[in-house]
């Protein structure tokens, strides 16, 4: 058995998105191979990435600046009347990617399944109805969810939900495989299916 620092990093590691035991195991090990100044680097980035980093009470995604709102919120030559609505940070890196779509953003924080009320209670649907309701020059909003079936339920929740707000609702084109994952996606294909929306 691993002694109990190696088995708290490790237990820490595994709780990463993606990272099971074994690699979790291996990041430790990796570690305890690195200088003491190397470690203090580690570390002091990560104390770093929580004292500089904002969340932007717009589109809630992470930047570093002076400013309230991140560097695309910010920007008055980004298309005001496009809200596209991703799952998670990482969608919104690939989007801007293509160079296809020049509106705002809003990250949802993840999907539901099967629509479960736990699932609902953690995304931020009403920052969303709120920055709708409060933002009269949006015109249409676009649903850029993954096509699992989880961003298949999460897409028709939304439909559901910003019904009444009167805005043209679309949805990304099926250029992209159902069951793939919008940060593996080529820009090509998220480009095309952008441009596709229905």
């Amino acid at each position: 058995m691993f002694p109990p620092s190696i088995k708290k990093l490790i237990d820490l590691f595994s709780k990463f998105p993606t990272v099971g035991p074994r690699t979790a195991a291996r990041f430790v090990f990796y570690l305890l191979k690195l200088s003491k100044e190397e470690i203090e680097n580690l570390t002091g980035a990560i104390s770093d990435l929580k004292s500089a980093i904002k969340i932007c009470p717009l589109c809630f995604n992470p930047f570093q600046s002076e400013g309230e709102l991140c560097q695309i919120c910010a920007n008055p030559s980004r298309d005001k009347s496009l809200l596209c609505i991703i799952e998670k940070e990482t969608d919104l890196l690939v989007i801007e990617k293509t160079k296809k779509y020049n509106g705002l953003y809003f990250i949802l924080g993840g999907t539901v399944s099967r629509l479960k009320k736990a699932d609902i209670e953690k995304l931020r649907t009403k920052e969303l109805e709120e920055m709708v309701k409060n933002h009269p020059e949006i015109k249409e909003i676009i649903i850029a969810v993954n096509p699992t079936t989880e961003g298949e339920s999460t897409a028709l929740y939304l439909e559901r939900l910003l019904k009444p707000l009167a805005k043209k609702i679309t949805r990304l084109g099926r250029g992209l495989p159902v069951g793939g994952e919008l940060e593996y996606a080529d820009e090509e294909t998220l480009g095309s299916a952008l441009e596709g929306r229905k």
